[in-house]
Parts: C-alpha cells; structure tokens; sequence
C-alpha cells in the first residue's frame, strides 16, 4: 500500500491516550494529530453521557476547550446534527434497490442524480448530502463484497482517492459508524475499506476513533484473511493494514500475532509483527524473530507447522521485498553478529555491520553460544522442514557457525554435537575443496579436545561419543541409525537421503576414522560414572555397543572385557536401557567368533575372581562395596552366559570349540534369591532387569523358583511381619550367634532362654537373620532329642523359612548336613551342592528322627522338592552340553569308516528320563514307607482312638508327605501311574486315597493295571479301585469298578486252585466297596460272589458236609436278604469261622470269606434304606 505512505497516521500516544481518555495527554497532541481523532472527541463533548460523576464533567470541560480553537469542529457538529434516523430509513432502502437489481448501479434513493464528478458534488454539498454521498459509496463497495465470491478486487472511488478531501471523508466515515452501527457493522467497514485505495490509513483512523473495537477488527480481518497472504495482492494488502494497526497499537502486536497462529491465516503478517516487535527489555540469548519462528516449526502442532512450512515454500518465488526475504535478512544478521571476528568474511553489506572492526578474536564467545545452538536448531528446522534453500552467502555464514570453536561449557558440548548433526544432515553446505577441507580440520579438532570438553564442561554425555558412534555406523553401513541419531539430537524429524551421505561416510570411513582407529579409541574412553537413565545423550556406552555388534573388537583383537566390568561396576538406579543389550552382545561376542575362519576371534569372559569381588560380604556382615545394580548386572550377565552357552553348543561343537562354564563352587558363593529379593522392590528403578533374571531362574533354576516359596516370602515380607519388627526397637537386647549356639546346647535344661533369643530372630528381616543360619542349622540335630518343646521346634521352622527366602542353596547344604544319622556325622562325610543335584534322595538319608518330627519334616521335604527339580535342570543342562561334542567326535573319529553308526542322541535322552522317573519313584517310596506306623506306634494310636486323644506326630508327618505327593503327582501324573504300578502296602491305601486330592488321577490308568500279568498288581488294583469308588462316587468309577467286576469273573475261570485263593481272599472285601458306592451293582457283585463259590465248593465236595448248604444259603441270601436276620447269621459266621477255620483247607477257607463277604454286602445296602 505505497499509495498511504505520505498520509499521516495516528500514533501510538495518541491512540493511548484515547483508549484511556487521558485528557491531559490529549491536550499535549499536535493539531495535524488531533485532528484525525476530532469525530471521536466532537461526539464525546456533545453527546449525553453515561458518566454523571464531576471528574468527568470537569475532563469534558476540557474537551471542549481544546476543541474550541479547531475550525474542522464545526463541521463535525454540523454532520451531528443531521437525521440519522431517516438516513437509515433510505439506505435500507436503496440496499433492497440493489438487491432487486442485481447489484448494478442503477438509481439511487440517497443520491441523485450527479451534475458533476463526486468530488465536487462532496465540495459543494451540505452535510446531509455529504453523509448520503459517503454512504451510498461505502453501501455500493460491501454488496460487491458481497457478491465476489471471495476474489480480490479494488474499487476506483473519487471519494477515498482525493488528497485534498481524505480527512473530510474520514470525518464522514467515522460519523457514519457511529451513529449507524448496525447498518455499518465495523467488521464489514473494515473488510470493505480493504477494497480503495488509502483504505489501511482509513481503517486506523476508523478504529482509533473506536479504540474499543481493535482487538474485534483485527480478529475478524485475521479470520477472512487468506491462509498464505504473500500469494495475493488482497492478502498483501490485509497484511498491510493489520501491521499500520498494530503499530498505532504496539502492546497488542504479540496478541494479534497469537491470533494468526491461532487462525493459520497471514503467516506473512505474524513474521512481520514480530520483525516490528521492539521488547523492552531485550534478550541477549534468543531475539524474538528466532523464538517465534523456532516455536512454530518446532513446536507439536502439526497444523501450525504445515501452515507455516508452505509459507516458507511458497515465498522463496517471490522478489527480495517479501516478508520472508526480509526475515532471512534479518536471521543472517543475527547469525554474522554472534560469528568469530575472524571467521565473518561475508558480512551483509548493512550499516550495522560495516562500523564494527575486526578482532583478532576466533573462538565463540561463551556469551553467544546457547544464541548459536539455537540459530542452529531454527536453519535446521527451517531447511529439513520447511524446505528452506540457503543462498550461497547464508551457506557461507552457516558453514563459518558450525565449525567454529566454542569454550569448553556444557553449552559449548551441546553446540558441537549440533553443528555436527547439521553437518550430516545437510552436507550440502560443503560444496568446495576448501570448504572441505575446513570441515575436516574442524572434525580432527572434535578428536583431539573430546577429552578436554569432557573434564572441563563437568558432563558425561560428550561429543565424543556421538563422533565415534556416527564412525562405527558408517563401517557397518547403518545409514538409517546415523539418520535417527541426527534426528534424535537435533529434536526434530527431518527427511534425510540416505545418498546425501556417501561424501560424509568417505571422509570418516578413509580419513578421519578407520575401523582400527575407532576400537583403539572405544577402549581408552573413560566409562561413564555413576551411569543411569538420569544420564541423556550419546554416551561410551552406545559406541561399546555398536562396536561390539559389528565385531570390531575380535576383529582387530583389541580386548574390551576390562572396559564393560568397570562400566557394570559404575552404575546405579534407574537402570540405563542400554546396559541389557551391552550385556547381550558382549556374550555373543564371547562365544560366537566373528568369522568360521577365525574360530579364535572372540572376546574374553569375565573371570570369577572379578565376579567373586562384587559379592564378597554380601550375605555376611561386611557390605559389599558394589551397588546393588551392579551386583544385578552381574548376576544377569552369569546366567545369560550360561543359558547363551547351552543354547549354542551345537554351534560351538561344529567348530571343536568349548568355552569355558563358571563353575559351580562360583555360583554356590552368589546369594541368587537375595539378589533377586531385592530387586523385586526396585522393579521400577530396574527397569526390564527383574523381569529377565526371573526368566533366567526359571529356566536354569527351577529350584529357587517354586510356587510355595513365592507364596511363603509373600507371608515373610506383607503387613503383618512388618508391623511385628517395628516392635524391634534400637534398645532392644542383641543377641549373637555364639549366645545361639550356647542355647541349643542347654535345649533341654534351659529352652525358656532358647524359644526367648528365637522369638527375638523372628523379629529380624531376612537380610539381618542371615549371620545366625549356620548357628541355626548346626544345631538343629540337637532338636531331635525327646523332651524338646514343640514351640522351640516351630520357631525354628518359621526361623528356616525365613532364610529360604534369602539363601536357599546353602541354606540346603547346611541343613542336609546337620541332619545326617550320627554314623555319618562322626566320619565327617560333608555333602555339597553338586553332590545334592546329582543324587537329591541324600536328603532322605537323613536322621530316622526327623521322620516324627514334623516340623524339621516339613523342611526336608521342602529341600527334597528343590533338589528334585534341580536335579532335573542339571541333568537336562548336562545332557545338551556333552551330547553335541561328544556326537561331533564321534563323528570325527568315525570318518570314512562304515557300518558303524553313531550312537542315537534319543539313548541318551531315554536315559536321563529314566533316571528322573527313578528318582521320583524312589522319593515318593521312601515317604510311602515312612507313612507305615512301627508295632509301637500302632499299639499307641489304637489306645489314642480309644481315648478320643489329639493328632500324634505320626498323624501331622502323613499329612505333609501327602500334601507334597500331591504336588508331584500333578505336576507330574506319570510319577502318580509309575508309582502305583510299582504298586505299595496295602495298609496305606485308606492313607493316600484320602490324604492325596490327586488320587483320582488312578482312575486313568487302573484299566491298564488290571491287565497286568501280575496277579499281585491285579489285586492292589481292585483294593485301590474300592478306596476311590468311596471316595470318589463319579460315573467313570463305576465304570472302572463295572471293568474290574468283570476282570474277578474272568479270572475266576482261568486261575488255578492256589492262585484263586491269593487272588479272592484280599479281592472279595473290595466287593463291598464297590456295593456301597454304587448300589446298581449289586446283582453284578451277587452273581459273582455265587460262582466264586460255586468253583470253591465244587473243590472240596469231599472233605467239607456244609458246602451244598451254604452254596444253597447263598442262593436264598441272594433273592431274599431282607429276611435274614444279619445280627444272629454274622455272629454265628464269626464264631465258626474261628473255631473251623483256622485249620481248614484254603477252599473252605475261601466258601467261608465269600459267606462274610455276602452278609457284609446286605448288611451295608441295608443299613443303607
């Protein structure tokens, strides 16, 4: 709008002082500024106001004294006093005129018709006409605008071009407004002044008469204004007058321009209000041009940076006098001015610069150095995102920035890893030889002041790292990470070509960093103190990392072992996320060689004496002085070791290589559960790090983890025990472990003193309790001695299980060896864990003592579980790590020889199964026959039930051997068939049926038994089937019994005379058991008793009168049984069996069982109905 250049606006002051109606300031104004507010003030004097108090009736005085001495008021007065009611009337006439025309300009009602031009008529016209002139070309403009459809046009208007007449018109206008507000909307006389020429001095004259309307005029041209203002010449023009706007109201240009990006409308006019933007106070370290165009294309809305990107795009086709062109100017400026004297070469030919003389100084100042990180970051986001091409002079001035030297400061790290990333990302800024050449002495200078940087600035993170990881990425060609770590630390989402950086990899690949150059280097970088995710940014860390996944290391046989145990041993919470995959890869790289050429190539494992000093006095009283991180880290690294090992054995025994396993002594010294105790309450801090080490011990120590010591540490560490040890106080009485020991040895005289220092222990965590195990698991033998108080007995327990939780395995070893029979412990014999893993039943060569001693059972036969399972994981581990290298040597020495096949892996295999299911076989026998009362123990529990008396310890020992049986069986239900095959004493039948929930289990596979040729395990079928049909009245137990009715009836056929009667005299009583249950079969169980002693009688026909009468006895009972009376027959049975029997033949023997058998079946349905 270079048309408004000569006319005067109004000012700021003056539009202040009439937003505030400051009268003095009014009156300090000169007359030409004056005059341009006259409609306002004129309006103001005349009008009634709203207003009664005297400190306005005395500022009105003054108002109209200052208007008292300006010709131009009159007439405004005269304009004042005209009909504005009868105006109205005729200007909606005239709009409904138009609007039946079409628009065109044909008669109107306010104006007739002209004599001359529409300046002369405005000359010599009255005021009414004057208004009905203004109005009738103001109404003409808003219906085109109306009728545009949004295409820009300018009105040529008589009216608003006439130099002479402008202040006149603006009179007119004002009046106008005012007195019609709702015929003259501002908004739409502001839209419609956009339209004339002088229309944006016009507008500020408008609005500075209604000062009260700036914020609404602006957000209603903001909101019609076009999305990118610099492609039309109306969006041009809106800028224009929004910007004369804001400077006649400079407090308001930071709010209009939030309503711009607010709207995503003008962006042109945002730039420019802030290029006008003076602050008050000005900021040394970013201009307020650079943080609002940072904020816009770094900021997170995506909408807002689209909008402002296309802005950057579209305006580099336009002519130097753009908003954009004067931004980029004023961005160089910016950036020249922060330039090392001796680096600005190219200075913009600007009055500014050309004063300043040339220092000898050539590093950048600390002053300008977070300014010049963010002038970095703003060009990035300008040229990644906004698609910004830098002119060569910007190029010049950008390449001089980045590869200047700043001070050693945290700032001055964060510069060069900046202008490092800018330098991958836009390589296209070196475009010379010399330039090149810049760039590389600049890099080398990178090299060799890291170490400086990193000591004086105070971080961790330094440009160092970045350099040697951008280095080890471009060896193994990973464009991509490279392109993600520029993103990364540069904060913003660029689009990088992968091409663009060939000239960049030749460089660092053959010039600065050859692979060689890289290891050396990795290995002599400090690691990182005290290391943790606190700790952001590029660190040795990431470059150890890539450096070992590319084999760099093995390759050029340089040994980083020694780096990666210092860095462990200099960590601590939270866990940093690159420690894990470290760790990973460093196995790998022990274990696989970087080449099949190259078996040898492979770095070397951590010994175990380095292991050994990280938990040395961890589980005693001296603490160790590694960080419980550390010691984790450790412990994970071990275990994945040795799975990673057994995982690549095959691989390994391809290439006649075997790396060394830790050995077992090392793992006994590692306190695995208290470790991973502890860890369970740093999960958050830890990371992954819990969640691994539990897959870890499941898999390689099943032992640790059983379900009942997950749920017992649950009882160990919940409320309850917690609000027990705030009982512990610090006065409380310490006891030590010889006192403990002093204890046992007077269990018997002095328990009171014993049960008082144990409930003293209970108070304690496990961690605390840990000094007293040995005391306490030396001593337990001397608890088998009679007299001993089943609360000390108790208390010892809970005081075990406790230390489970902490120090299972040599909490097990101890005790294995405390318990042994007395034989035993006077020849010394010392068991250790791998001696426990190889044979668990050791556990139950203990002491026969603690068979009746139910709480030292419950421990053995917890440590028995856990050596069951161990044993298991070690012989699986066994078996895969000999059978690949002893198959590859057998293949190896059988090599062109033929008919002699290798050995089949499934032998072993089979083997080691077979082994297993012995061991669980044997376990489960030996707590069976431990299940077996003695002749004292019977003659005691049939005088206990005959006195109603309370559990024995007998009682309370079957109980736990048959909850732990029932663990087995179904976690296994081949123990459960294998066992039961095997077959046991009958007398425990009633025991386990009723003490093993599981037995049901029996059901599947009692089928299968009965078929068994052994007739001893036909008959413990058919007793285990009638202890289940009681216990368990299910339809497939009367099948099964309907099965084993019918296998008696077969049997009864094909048996000789001896084997009948071994077979029928135990079978028959189970009859009855099938009858209770199952009542249906009792005609099955009748006909089967009847010919049994059909077969019987016709035996012994010769020596025995009585066998027809009972045969025919037994006949009668079957079809009439209510009519025997069964008190007087089974007295009668029971005394001649006594008498007769006892010197009988078995064939009589056996007529007489079924006889019993009979009466005993009626007896019970009877007793039944």
């Amino acid at each position: 709008m270079a048309d408004s250049v000569s006319l005067q606006f109004v000012s700021p002051y003056a539009f202040e002082a009439m937003q505030k109606v400051d009268v003095a300031r009014l009156a300090a104004l000169s007359d030409p500024e004056l005059r341009l507010l006259l409609p306002c003030l004129v309006r103001m004097a005349l009008c009634a106001p709203a207003d009664q108090s005297n400190a306005w009736a005395q500022d009105k005085k003054l108002i109209l004294r200052l208007l008292s001495g300006v010709e131009a008021v009159n007439s405004i007065v005269a304009l004042l006093s005209v009909d504005f009611h009868a105006l109205e009337q005729d200007a909606r006439k005239e709009q409904q005129l138009r609007h039946k025309a079409g628009g065109s300009n044909g008669e109107s009602i306010l104006v007739s018709q002209l004599q001359h031009g529409l300046t002369l008529e405005f000359e010599h016209s009255d005021p009414l006409r004057r208004l009905r002139l203004a109005l009738s070309e103001l109404l003409a403009i808003m219906n085109k605008l109306a009728d545009s459809n949004g295409e820009f046009f300018l009105k040529s208007s008589e009216l608003f071009e006439s130099p002479v007449y402008l202040e006149e018109v603006a009179d007119v206008l004002c009046i106008l407004q005012a007195e019609l507000p709702s015929l003259l909307p501002i908004i739409e006389v502001a839209e419609a002044l956009l339209h004339v020429r002088n229309g944006e001095w016009f507008l500020c004259l408008l609005v500075a008469n209604v000062p009260d309307s700036f914020s609404e005029v602006c957000r209603g041209l903001i909101k019609n204004g076009e999305r990118q203002d610099e492609e039309s010449v109306g969006g041009r023009r809106r800028t224009e007058a929004l910007r004369q706007l804001c400077q006649m109201n400079p407090s308001q240009a930071l709010n209009i321009r939030a309503m711009v990006v607010e709207e995503c409308h003008l962006p042109g006019l945002g730039v420019a209000l802030t290029l006008d933007y003076k602050p008050d106070t000005a900021d040394e370290a970013v201009s307020p041009l650079v943080s609002y165009v940072s904020g816009l294309l770094l900021g997170t809305n995506g909408k807002v940076r689209t909008w402002f990107s296309m802005f950057i795009r579209n305006g580099q086709k336009r002519e130097s006098s753009s908003v954009l062109w004067q931004m980029r100017r004023q961005l160089l400026l910016e950036l020249v001015a922060i330039l090392p004297r001796s680096r600005s070469t190219h200075v913009p030919n600007d009055s500014d610069m050309d004063s300043e003389s040339s220092s000898g100084y050539s590093g950048l100042r600390e002053e300008h150095v977070v300014k010049a990180s963010v002038l970095l970051r703003l060009y990035c986001a300008l040229m990644g995102i906004a698609g910004l091409r830098p002119t060569d002079e910007e190029a010049e001035q950008l390449l001089q920035l980045m590869t200047s030297r700043p001070p050693a400061t945290p700032a001055g790290v964060r510069f060069v890893s900046l202008s490092f990333c800018k330098l991958l990302a836009f390589s296209t800024l070196v475009s010379t030889p010399e330039q090149e050449q810049l760039m590389v002495m600049w890099l080398s200078w990178m090299i060799k002041e890291e170490e400086y940087f990193e000591s004086a600035a105070g971080v961790s993170a330094s440009f160092g790292e970045m350099l040697l990881l951008v280095a080890m990425y471009f060896h193994s060609n990973q464009l991509s990470a490279i392109i993600e770590l520029v993103c990364s630390t540069l904060g913003m989402k660029i689009a990088i070509k992968p091409s663009s950086l060939s000239k960049m990899k030749t460089i660092f690949t053959q010039e600065i960093f050859t692979e060689q150059v890289v290891t050396a280097h990795a290995v002599r970088v400090a690691v990182t103190n005290n290391l943790s995710a606190n700790i952001t940014g590029f660190l040795p860390i990431h470059c150890i990392y890539q450096l070992l996944r590319s084999r760099a290391f093995t390759k050029h046989k340089v040994s980083i072992k020694d780096w990666i145990f210092r860095q462990l041993c200099e960590t601590t919470t939270p866990l940093h996320t690159q420690l894990l995959p470290l760790i990973d890869v460093y196995i790998n790289s022990i274990l696989t060689p970087a080449s099949k050429t190259n078996p040898e190539a492979t770095n070397q494992p951590i010994t175990e004496q380095e292991i050994l000093n990280v938990f040395q006095g961890l589980a005693g009283v001296v603490r160790s002085q590694y960080t419980i991180t550390t010691q984790l880290l450790i412990l994970y690294y071990i275990l994945s070791y040795e799975e990673a090992l057994l995982a690549n054995t095959k691989t390994l025994a391809l290439m006649q290589k075997k790396p060394k396993s830790y050995s077992p002594a090392l793992m006994d010294q590692i306190p695995i559960k208290y470790l991973i105790r502890q860890a369970q309450g740093l999960q958050r801090e830890l990371g992954g790090l819990h969640s691994a080490l539990l897959r870890l011990l499941a898999t390689n120590y099943p032992h640790l983890c059983m379900v009942e010591d997950w749920i017992s540490e649950e009882e160990v560490t919940g409320t309850l025990p917690l609000l027990r040890k705030m009982l512990l106080t610090s006065s409380s009485c310490k006891y030590s472990q010889t006192q403990l020991r002093e204890a046992f040895q007077n269990v018997l005289s002095g328990g009171s003193r014993l049960l008082r220092i144990l409930e003293h222990l209970t108070l304690l965590s496990a961690g605390d309790l840990i000094p007293y195990a040995e005391a306490l698991t030396a001593s337990m033998g001397l608890l088998l001695e009679d007299g001993v108080s089943r609360r000390i007995l108790q208390t010892v327990n809970k005081l075990w299980m406790v230390l489970n939780t902490v120090m299972p395995r040599k909490l097990w070893v101890m005790t294995v060896n405390t318990l042994q029979p007395s034989v035993k412990l006077l020849r010394q014999q010392k068991y250790t864990q791998n001696d426990l893993m190889v044979d668990p039943l050791i556990v139950l060569r203990c002491d026969s003592r603690v068979f009746r001693c139910p709480p030292l059972m419950d421990i053995t036969l917890h440590m028995l579980n856990g050596y069951l399972l161990a044993s298991k994981a070690y012989l699986n581990a066994h078996l895969k790590e000999t059978t690949e290298l002893e198959r590859q040597a057998q293949t190896v020495s059988n090599l062109g020889l033929s008919g002699q096949p290798d050995t089949p892996e499934v032998t072993r295999e089979e083997l080691k199964n077979a082994l297993l299911a012995a061991q669980d076989s044997a376990a489960v026998q030996i707590l069976l026959e431990v299940c077996l009362p003695s002749p004292q123990e019977e003659l005691s529990i049939q005088s206990r039930e005959a006195e109603g008396g309370l559990l024995s310890d007998l009682s309370e020992v079957q109980c736990l051997i048959c909850c732990l049986l029932h663990q087995m069986f179904i976690a296994d239900p081949n123990i459960a068939k294998r066992v039961h095959f095997q077959g046991y004493p009958q007398a425990l039948l009633p025991l386990t049926v009723a003490g093993i929930p599981s037995m049901h289990i029996c059901l599947d596979f009692i089928p299968e038994l009965l078929t068994q040729p052994q007739l001893e395990k036909q008959i413990f079928a058919i007793q285990l089937l009638s202890h289940l049909c009681t216990q368990y009245a299910l339809p497939k137990s009367l099948s099964v019994a309907r099965l084993a009715i019918s296998v008696m009836d077969t049997l009864l056929t094909v048996l000789t005379r001896a084997k009948r009667f071994a077979f029928f005299m135990p079978t028959l009583p189970c009859l009855v058991s099938f009858c209770k249950a199952f009542p249906p079969l009792f005609d099955d169980v009748m006909s089967l008793l009847v010919q049994v002693g059909q077969v019987s009688a016709a035996d012994v026909t010769t020596k025995a009168r009585d066998i027809d009468p009972l045969i025919a006895r037994l006949q009668y009972l079957r079809q009439k049984p209510q009519e025997i009376p069964l008190s007087e027959s089974k007295c009668s049975l029971r005394k001649r069996s006594a008498e007769e029997l006892g010197g009988a033949d078995p064939d009589v023997q056996l007529c007489y069982h079924i006889e019993a058998t009979f009466m005993d079946i009626i007896s019970s349905s009877t007793q039944a109905l």
